[in-house]
């Protein structure tokens, strides 16, 4: 399987394939039909706990890495969205943070590539 990273607010291609928003919240401006979503994986999201504290600060990343594997690792959904895209040729996660190196989507896809 093919993982990707792409921001919501970019437009859709057919390289995509399926795609996934892997955020809590659903991004500002950005109407459902036009976001062409397959599935909203908002229980796969860091807590609103551990996103607070985060806060996009790159100084916290390192801490902000450890503490959402762990909360990936305890998460009942997780094994099951696995599942769910193992028969997937290309997966392109969807997140809104404007930081394309330090957010969730990018510690998701190397706990997954993990696996």
């Amino acid at each position: 399987m093919i993982l990707r990273l792409k921001r919501i607010y970019e437009a859709p291609s057919e390289d995509d394939g399926y795609r996934v928003l892997v955020d809590r919240l659903w991004p500002r401006g950005i109407k459902k039909d036009a976001a062409k979503v397959d599935m909203w994986m908002k229980d796969l999201a860091p807590t609103a706990e551990l996103r607070k504290w985060f806060g996009h600060d790159v100084k916290k990343w390192d801490e902000f890495r450890s503490r959402y594997s762990e909360e990936l690792a305890d998460n009942d959904a997780f094994g099951p969205f696995l599942t769910s895209i193992s028969k997937c040729p290309v997966v392109t996660l969807l997140f809104g943070a404007k930081d394309t190196e330090h957010n969730n989507a990018v510690v998701l896809r190397d706990v997954i590539k993990a696996q």
